[in-house]
C-alpha cells in the first residue's frame, strides 16, 4: 500500500505566499477542497495502489482471476491503503501545517480534528485487513498490515532522521504487488511476485528523489531527509536516479523471461524503462527545475503504462 508510503504522494500546490514573499516555483494546480474524510484517503494514490494490487493478481492468475476475488482484493486494498494514508496525516499534522504544499490538508486547515481523522483511519485500516483476511486469505491481509507498519512506523519517522527513508518508503509502496499476487493464490515465495515487487520498488526511487529535489525548500523547513543532506547541487541525487532507473531497465524485462508476460509487455516495458533512464540521465547532467520536473512527470506516466502492459499481455498459466 502506499506509502502504504505506499508509494509518496504527488505534489499538492500550496497556498499563496505571504505578502512580500517570493512565490515558489510550483507544478500542478491546487484542487478545490472536498469532503475532509475523502481527502484523507488521498483517492489518487489509493486508486493507483488498488490497480497495482489488481494487476499483480491478474498476472499471478495467468489472466484468469475470478471476478469476486478481484473485487475483494481491490476493496480490501483500497480500504487498508486509505486508512494508512489518513493515519499518516494524523502523525504528520504539525509538519503539514508548516509546509507550503500541505497546509491546506484537512487536519492542518482545521476542517477535521486529528482525533476524528485518527478514528477514521484506524477503522479503515482494520476493516481493510479484516476484509482481505476473510475474503482472499491471510497472506494478502498480512502484507497489507506489514505495508501499513512500514509506512507509518518506519518510513514516517525515519524521514526526519535519515536519507535511508527514501529506500524504506519504497517498500510499502511496492508491497501491493505481493498483496495482489498472494490474493490470487500465489505463494509469498514465488519469484514472479518478487519481480513485480522489485519493479514497483525501483520505479518509486527516481519518482521520490525528483519530488524531494523539487520540494527541497519545503522539506528543509521541517527537516525531512528525503535527499542526501550534503548534496547542494543535486549531483548525488542525479547519480542515484540514474542508478535506480538503470536497475529498472535490467529488471523490467524479467516478467517476459519468466513467461508471465509476452513480448508486447517486454518491448513496451523496455521502451518505458529506457525513456525513464534517458530522463534521469538528462537531469543528472543538469539538475535544473525543468529537467527534474520532467523526471517526476515521466515517473507519473510510467506507472499506469506499465500496469496497462501487464494487464493486456499476461500469459495464461501452463
Amino acid at each position: 500500500m502506499a506509502p502504504t508510503t505506499p508509494t509518496p504522494p504527488a505534489p499538492e500546490s500550496g497556498v499563496a505566499p505571504e505578502s512580500g514573499a517570493e512565490a515558489p516555483r510550483t507544478f500542478g494546480r491546487r484542487k478545490p477542497p472536498r469532503h475532509p474524510l475523502y481527502e484523507l484517503t488521498k483517492p489518487g494514490i489509493t486508486g493507483f495502489v488498488m490497480v497495482t494490487a489488481g494487476a499483480s493478481a491478474h498476472v499471478a492468475a495467468g489472466g484468469a482471476a475470478g471476478l469476486w476475488p478481484m473485487i475483494h482484493t481491490l476493496v480490501g486494498t483500497g480500504l487498508g491503503t486509505g486508512g494508512a494514508l489518513a493515519l499518516n496525516q494524523v502523525f504528520e499534522r504539525e509538519f503539514d501545517a508548516r509546509m507550503q504544499r500541505t497546509r491546506a490538508r484537512p487536519i492542518p486547515s482545521g476542517r477535521i480534528s486529528a482525533r476524528a481523522a485518527g478514528v477514521f483511519g484506524t477503522a479503515l485500516l482494520a476493516v481493510g485487513i479484516l476484509w482481505l483476511a476473510v475474503t482472499v486469505g491471510v497472506l494478502p491481509a498480512a502484507f497489507t498490515a506489514l505495508s501499513a507498519v512500514a509506512y507509518l512506523w518506519v518510513y514516517t519517522p525515519l524521514k526526519r532522521t535519515s536519507y535511508l527513508a527514501t529506500l524504506a518508503g519504497a517498500i510499502p509502496g511496492a508491497l501491493p504487488a505481493l498483496i495482489g499476487w498472494t490474493a490470487a493464490g500465489g505463494s509469498a515465495f514465488d519469484l514472479g511476485g518478487w519481480v513485480l515487487f522489485g519493479i514497483f520498488f525501483l520505479w518509486q526511487l527516481p519518482h521520490v528523489l525528483a519530488l524531494a529535489w523539487l520540494l527541497q525548500d519545503d522539506y528543509r523547513t521541517v527537516g525531512f531527509f528525503l535527499m542526501p543532506p550534503s548534496d547542494p547541487d543535486g549531483r548525488k541525487i542525479g547519480r542515484h536516479m540514474v542508478f535506480h532507473s538503470l536497475s529498472l531497465v535490467l529488471l523490467g524485462f524479467a516478467p517476459t523471461l519468466l513467461g508471465l508476460t509476452g513480448w508486447i509487455y517486454g518491448a513496451g516495458a523496455t521502451v518505458l524503462n529506457l525513456g525513464m533512464l534517458a530522463a534521469c540521465m538528462a537531469a543528472a547532467s543538469d539538475m535544473s527545475f525543468d529537467r527534474v520536473k520532467r523526471v517526476f512527470f515521466a515517473s507519473l506516466l510510467y506507472q499506469p503504462l506499465i500496469l496497462a502492459l501487464l494487464l493486456v499481455d499476461t500469459r495464461p498459466l501452463p
